[in-house]
Formats: structure tokens, sequence, C-alpha cells
């Protein structure tokens, strides 16, 4: 089975040799993911687990114990990675031998000192000589609660140096499953420790008698030898002389003793101090080590130190260390302007953002850190969002050459068209990459997590959700101003006209911009709904985002709008392209084309027309309906230019067309009426447009009106000239229908109106069969109602002038009735 770590890896030692007690740093890696995953550590075989300190998965601070071994291996072991190896070894040195009198440049442990006179150790106990086990047997630990044994024994202790020592509750701790003999042995060794002590005093008081002794003969000699003498003299002058002497000795002893016990009382004044260092020294080296930490960036380690030191010298009296806690807090403080410095800088991820909210709740920082990194990022992200467009609204010192500049206009306007739309793109892109986090930070701030479990306790959690609750109100009104801002500045690139004026000199700047296309805009329309569906997913409220939707609908109607009128502008064009090459069926590619147009204009709005979830119908108001039907009808009135005619056809550019594009121009408006007006109202109605009979119904009035004035003026032309002929030609040769010869057959003049009426039948005919009816129809009629004029004009008839009449009234339907 795998573990989940790799196992404990030991590169380095500092020092890499020392006595015992010795403090090293042990450097390696995998060394543990916090205090309670390690479980081992041996230096040379021996155990330093206990006085091991985990600082990081790289280092471990310990103290070397007395190990057997004079050289081995650092083996740490893991929870989560096992036991490890090592690359490097320590290196055990033996102690010198010192006395008590031998001065030292380093500090001598005296719990086993080295005695010169007995060339032995001695070894002292440790806490005034506190026996480590005063019973002499065996300490089993038993599996009592500490909970339960104070209960037994309120206000006592086990520990035997205390005042209020519990004899029962040692037992019980310490011996619960130890035999009666074996108790018996400890009260036994107790007895003896007991008796060693007194001994041990007997035995000091038996080693001065003799020196007492001495001295006390010695004076009684003294004594005795001024008895002899008698004099009060000799009394006098010896006396005199044993107090010399005796004071001389003193004096000599207390010169031999006096650098001897002065360097008794320094060092017991120098154990005193490195007893109160060594004790202390937490916090003598805290601010120190504050700096150093925060220069490393290990602001948690920083955090705990000083919540440690608060809780035990928070409320001291003790002048030295309320001086030095006061440097601590002067340390904390200007921590706590670095993280708040930090916390408000922009940019920085939503991690760093969480972590200094953190250290700042933790070290109880004044105000509300996190309120102030949510109003610190919003003031960014409206700034960036500005500064987006003032890099592509800034005019441009563009001066082309009069050579180039042609070329060069139609380049910068593409080049402008391309600015708006990469400008949108930017825009979208940096409000969705911002805004995640920002909402994303907020939510942190409202449901706590954004603070520690030491925060959670002190209740600074609770008091962050109750201000959450009171600046909800404040928050929606970011974010909406965050979404105004985007939507007036797309508006004001994309749509000027749709803003107030004071908001198109905030907004705007894009005056001297060309109008995009309708590709353009579906482009972009597809860029908005993209950010919109991100900022959705968010679960940002519907009424925030509502703005966009409205922005989208008012970017779908313009793109249809302009879409219409750009086609309209390349149906005006499409007359520029007729080639008057008939097909079969007497039609050019014009119409073709014309419906063609529409329908790519329509596919390509296809996307725009669609309703995406959430998105409104375009048709939905009554004014757009008003706008978009506007333009499909001024579309419509383009397709005169189908028929190669301007609307409305002037007369002069009519007599310049010839009458065989009449013909076609005619045929082209039959089959516009007939298929492609129906085809394309069937497209109109598929994707969804509203108007659509309207539309078609204005449409066909004003085709048929073209239609009707180009046949009037093909009629015009074809008919005048016979019906003209006609009159000249019956009176020629001064005819006279009171005075006529027999006929002999149909007259010249009617001859040459049939011939004429034959070509204009052929013509037709050529063109399209379908206008050979409509057009022959009229010509005739023409043609019968000027020879019904002129016989009402005869005043008589002879009798071989009624004959001839009859006569070229029966020629006349027998050629033209066949041809209507």
């Amino acid at each position: 089975m795998s573990r989940a770590r790799q196992p404990p890896l030991v590169t380095g030692i500092s020092p890499n040799e020392g006595i015992s007690w010795t403090k090293v740093t042990i450097r390696g890696e995998n060394l543990g993911t916090g205090p309670t995953d390690l479980i081992g550590l041996t230096i040379c075989g021996h155990n330093c687990l206990l006085t091991a300190e985990w600082m990081s998965a790289s280092k471990i601070v310990c103290r070397v114990g007395q190990a057997k071994n004079d050289k081995g291996d650092i083996i740490v072991t893991t929870k989560s990675g096992g036991k490890g190896t090592s690359t490097v070894s320590f290196k055990l040195l033996k102690p010198e031998k010192i006395g008590i009198l031998d001065q030292s440049a380093v500090w001598v442990d005296e719990m086993n000192y080295y005695d010169m006179r007995t060339d032995r150790n001695k070894g002292i106990p440790p806490l005034s000589l506190r026996p480590a086990n005063p019973l002499g047997i065996e300490i089993d630990k038993g599996r009592f609660p500490q909970k339960d044994l104070e209960s037994l024994f309120p206000g006592m202790s086990a520990d035997f140096t205390s005042e209020n020592f519990s004899a029962a509750w040692y037992l019980i701790e310490n011996h619960s499953t130890t035999s009666f003999d074996q108790l018996k042995t400890a009260v036994v060794n107790l007895k003896k420790q007991a008796n060693k002590k007194n001994e041990g005093s007997l035995a000091y008081v038996k080693g001065g008698l003799s020196t007492f002794f001495e001295a006390q003969d010695a004076l009684s000699a003294i004594h005795q030898k001024l008895e002899a003498d008698g004099t009060e003299k000799v009394e006098g002058s010896m006396t005199q002389k044993l107090e010399n002497v005796l004071n001389r000795a003193s004096n000599t002893a207390d010169t031999l003793f006096q650098e001897v016990l002065g360097r008794k009382d320094k060092a017991d004044s120098t154990r005193n101090a490195l007893n109160v260092l060594q004790r202390f020294k937490f916090l003598f080296n805290l601010p120190l080590n504050i700096e150093r930490n925060i220069q490393k960036g290990d602001y948690d380690v920083v955090i705990n130190d000083y919540e440690k030191a608060k809780s035990l010298f928070g409320k001291t009296e003790v002048q030295v260390f309320k001086k030095y806690y006061a440097e601590v807090e002067t340390r904390i403080e200007a921590l706590r302007e670095l993280l708040l410095d930090k916390l408000l800088e922009t940019p920085s991820t939503l991690h760093d953002q969480k972590r200094y909210i953190r250290y700042l709740s933790d070290l109880h920082a004044p105000g509300d850190p996190a309120w102030q990194c949510i109003g610190a990022q919003h003031q960014w992200i409206l700034q960036l969002m500005h500064n987006c467009k003032e890099s592509y609204t800034l005019d441009s010192d563009v001066r082309p050459s009069p050579i180039g500049h042609l070329s060069q206009t139609a380049s910068l306007k593409k080049g402008q068209q391309l600015s708006q739309v990469v400008f949108v793109e930017k825009l979208t892109k940096l409000v969705v990459s911002q805004l995640p986090n920002f909402w994303k930070l907020w939510v942190s701030y409202v449901n706590g997590s954004l603070f520690s479990e030491t925060a959670e306790k002190s209740g600074q959690m609770e008091r962050s959700k109750k201000n959450a609750r009171q600046r909800q109100n404040d928050f929606k009104k970011m974010i909406q101003e965050v979404m105004h801002s985007l939507v007036k500045l797309i508006r004001g690139a994309l749509l000027p006209f749709s803003l107030r004026e004071g908001e198109l000199r905030q907004y705007g700047g894009w005056e001297m911009k060309s109008e995009l296309s309708g590709q353009w805009l579906t482009h972009i329309i597809q860029t908005v709904r993209l950010s919109s569906e991100s900022l959705t997913a968010l679960e940002i409220p519907n009424d925030m985002l509502q703005i966009i939707q409205d922005l989208i609908l008012d970017l779908r109607v313009r793109c249809i709008i302009v879409t219409l009128q750009h086609t309209a502008e390349d149906i005006k064009r499409l007359a520029e392209k007729e080639d008057w090459v008939v097909d079969n069926e007497g039609l050019t590619s014009l119409p073709s084309q014309f419906e063609q147009c529409i329908i790519h204009s329509l596919q390509s709005l296809k996307t725009v027309l669609d309703c995406k979830p959430g998105e409104a119908s375009v048709f939905q108001q009554q004014k757009t309906q008003e706008d978009v039907c506007h333009m499909k009808l001024s579309k419509q009135m383009t397709i005169k230019n189908v028929c190669v005619v301007p609307y409305p056809p002037p007369k002069r550019y009519l007599k310049l067309m010839t009458e065989q594009r009449l013909l076609i121009a005619l045929s082209n408006c039959r089959y516009l009426e007939r298929h492609t007006f129906l085809n394309i109202a069937e497209h109109f109605e598929k994707h969804g447009f509203q108007g659509v009979d309207k539309i078609t119904q204005v449409s066909m009035e004003s085709l048929k009106e073209l239609d009707q004035r180009l046949f009037e003026m093909y009629i015009e032309f074809k008919a005048d000239p016979i019906v003209g002929s006609l009159e000249p030609g019956i009176y020629a040769g001064y005819f006279d229908w009171k005075d006529c010869l027999i006929p002999t057959g149909v007259r010249n003049y009617l001859k040459e109106a049939l011939v004429n009426i034959i070509a204009v039948h052929a013509e037709v005919f050529t063109i399209s069969k379908d206008l050979v009816p409509r057009v022959m129809s009229r010509v005739v009629e023409a043609v019968s109602e000027e020879l019904s004029r002129l016989m009402q004009c005869v005043s008589s008839f002879s009798k071989n002038g009624a004959l001839q009449l009859s006569l070229c009234q029966t020629g006349l339907k027998g050629y033209l009735y066949p041809m209507r």
C-alpha cells in the first residue's frame, strides 16, 4: 500500500558535532505536515522527540541527548511518510573535565559536574536534588483520566515537591497496578533515603570534629604556658599576640577564599540572570524574530508568536516585560499597516486577498479590512474599464499623404471599426475576468469563510456577518455601478444616440468613428451574450443583470436595422450589374440576385433574431416593429432597381430606354410580382418578422404602379406610330369615300398597319410570350379606336366607299383578333 507522501529525508544538520544537549537545526525534505505529524526523531540512536520543535516541512529544531554512539544518522519518522533516511551524520563529543573552581569560557551544566578530587562524576539531581523516582520501583502510569483525579482530590497535587502533595493521588497515577510486595520495597527505599540524608549531615559534623579538637588543644597549650609564666605582663603580651595571630589567620583565610567566594557569588548572579533569560527568551527575542519572519513572509509564525506573547505578558506589571511587550506591539502595528497596504494593492489574486484579510483579523486590526478590500477592488474595476475606453478613444495623429489619401482613408475606416470591436471584446473580457473574484470575495465575506478559527472564537466572525448584512445594499449598488458602466461604455461606442448628453461626454468619445456593419454587430452581440452567461453562472441576481439584457436587445434591433440598410444599398447597386441577357422565360439575372441578396441578409440575422434564455423578442415593442417595418418597406422600394429603372422613373429616362429593354423590365416586374415577392415574404415570416402582409401589399402596389408606367410607355412607343399612320394612309391620293372606284382589295394603309402590328407581336413574343396578350390587346385596341374615330368623321359613303370600308374591316378582323 503506497503512502500519501514521500518518506522524510534529512539532508543537513547544523552544527554537525557537539556535546550532549547541543541545540541543532535539522533540514531536509518531507519532514512532516505539522507538529502532530512528527512521531519520531533519533540522533546517534538517542530519542530526541521530547525536545523537537517542528518549524516547517523542511526544518526541525531539537537538542541532542546523551547518546551511546559517538557518531550516527539523523532519522525522522512521520505519520504521513513513515520512517525516513539521512544523507548526513552527527558526531557526539565528550565534555571536557572542568572542576567546580576552574574558570571556563562556556556555561558548565552543574547538573552533572566532574569532581577532580575523586576523579569521578557526581550526579546532582535537578530541581533541588529532586529524585526522579522517590519510591525506587518501576513506574506504571495508570489510565485514570486527569479530570477524574482532580475531582477526587480537589486542591491537591501529585507533584511530591508541592505543598499540597497527595500521596494517594501519586500512587493512583503512577502505581495503580503495582503489587503489594513492590509497595513494601518502596517503603524500605524511602527509609533508606531518609537515613542517608541524616547520615550525610552527621558525617559532615564528624568530619570537622578532628579540626575542632586540634584547635582546642592548641588553645589549651597556650593557656597552660601563660599560667606557667605567672606574670600579667607576659599574659597580656601573649594574649595580645594570640589575638594578632588569630586576626592575621582570619584575614589570610578571608584573602584566600575571597576570590573563590566572589566567583561563586558572581556565578550565582550570572546563573540567575541566565535562568531568567532562558526562561523568558521567547519574549526578549520576539521583536527581532518578528522582523525576520516579516522579511521572510512567515506571517503565520508572527501571528502565533504574538498571540502567545499577548496571553502571557499582555497584562504583566513587570517593567522589563512591559518594555519588551511594548516593542512587540510596535512591530505588530507596523505589520498591520504593511498587510493593509498589501490588501488594498491592485492587482492581486483572490487567494492573497483572503490570506491578508485573515492575517489582519487574527491581528485584531481596527475597522473592517474585508470591506475596505471590497471597496478598493470595486474602484479598481471601474478604473480599468475607463482606462480601456481611453486607450481606444484617444485621437491618433494620422495624416495621410495626398497620393495615398483614398486608400488610407478606407484603411482608417476599417481600422476604426475594428477598434470598436476590439474595445468591446477587451472590455467584456476585463469584466468577466475581474467580477467573479469580486463576487466570490463578497460571498466569503457574507458567510464568514475569510476568518480563521481564532477569529471565530473571538466573535469577530459574527460581527463581520452582521456588518455584511448591513452592507448588502451598498454592495448591490457597487455591482449595479459596474454593470451600468459596462453597458454605457458599450453604448457610447456602438449606440451613442441612446445616451443622454451628459452621459455621452463621459462614456462617449467615438463621434469620429464610423458605424459598424451588421457582421461586426452580430459578433459583438455574441460577445456580450457570452459575458452575460458567464456572469449569470456566478448566481448574481437577475435584476442586477437586466441592464445587460436591455443592451443586448438594443444591439439586436440596431443590427437588424443596419443590416437592412446595407442590404437596401446593395439592392440599389444591382442595376449596375444588368447585362440584359435573358433566359428562356424572358428574365435577366437581377430578380434572382435580388432574392438571394435578401435571403443572405436574413440568414446573417438568424443568430440575432433567435432569443437566448432570458432575452425578449426584438419585435415585442411597437416602436421596434415600426422601425423594422419601415426599413423593410424601404428595402422593397429599392426593388425597382431590379427593373433598371429609378423610382419614380422620369420620362426622360424612359425615352432613353429601347423598346426591347422596356419589355425585359416588364418581364422582370411580372416575375417579381408572381414569384419573388411571395418567396421573400415567406422567408421574412420564417425568421419571425411581423407585418409582412402589410409590407408585401405596399410593395405590390408600388410595383404595379411601376409596371403600369413602363407598360404605358411601351404602348406609347409602339402604338402611336401605327395609329398616326392610319389617317394619312387612308386619304393618300385624295381618296374620297363618296367618290371612289370599285374596291379590288385591302388598301395599302391597312397593309402597312398590319405589318407594323405583326412586328410588335414578334418583338414581344421573342422576349416573353406571357406579355403577348397584354401588349397586343392594347395595340389592337388603339388601332381600332383610331379607325372608329376616323370613320365617324366621314359624313357619308358611296356604294363603293361602303364596300371598301367593309372589305378593310373584314381584313383587319381576320388579322388582328387572333393576335388578341
